[in-house]
């Protein structure tokens, strides 16, 4: 037997796969069923989509079993195991992740198929624990008010003047954000923050020459 035979022997038994029971496999896609559960109900109630995609929901449950899947089969063989490592390489995921908070859950699903794929349940209970108290806690903490757009419709081409003199006494600070003036018609964009939201549309939409006045609240990143 030459040095070849013994590295290569020495090799496949020191990396040597793993008897998996019908019962540990039982076990770990229980508890991994259990979490991915969790997560689907956690997504749902801190979700802030406006069309919540249910889709997305069952596949991030789904994604959690598929991957404790994984583990286990990556265990039992070394074959197996660099055989799948070549196959997911070449997987290209084309689906686009809009919103940050998805990737969250995304990672947070296949982190707990990979745990629980490794037998390691009370890790995987303590971290979903801890990521659920995270994203609770920080929504919760409030970091700035969302400014609003005030979109104003008019006649008067001068009655941008009497506009801003209404916002500046509801708002501190103001920014137009949209100027567009033709022969007989001025459309005026303001991000502004306001208390009296009431009133100032009031106001604005009661000055002269005004056609429409409208404040919309929108849910885009918060400047300072």
């Amino acid at each position: 037997m030459g040095f070849k035979d013994v590295f290569k022997k020495s090799f496949l038994e020191g990396f040597g796969g793993m008897d998996i029971t019908t019962g540990k496999i039982a076990a770990t896609l229980f508890v991994t069923a259990l979490l991915a559960l969790y997560v689907f109900m956690i997504y749902r109630l801190v979700t802030r989509k406006v069309f919540y995609s249910k889709n997305f929901n069952i596949s991030l449950a789904a994604m959690s079993l598929i991957t404790a899947a994984i583990i286990l089969a990556m265990q039992s063989n070394l074959v197996i195991s660099l055989g799948m490592v070549g196959a997911l390489s070449i997987v290209r995921f084309r689906t686009a992740i809009k919103d940050p908070m998805d990737l969250v859950f995304l990672f947070w699903s296949i982190s707990i198929g990979i745990i629980c794929g490794a037998g390691l349940y009370e890790v995987a209970l303590v971290t979903s624990v801890a990521v659920t108290i995270c994203i609770l806690v920080l929504d919760l903490i409030p970091v700035a008010k969302v400014p609003s757009m005030l979109v104003v419709n008019s006649t008067s081409v001068n009655g941008e003047d009497a506009v801003l003199e209404v916002v500046k006494r509801y708002a501190k600070a103001y920014k137009v954000k949209s100027r567009n003036l033709s022969k007989d018609r001025l459309d005026l964009v303001v991000e502004l923050r306001v208390k009296d939201e009431s009133g100032l549309i009031t106001e604005v939409a009661g000055l002269e020459g005004m056609v429409s006045a409208s404040l919309i609240a929108h849910d885009g990143e918060v400047t300072f």
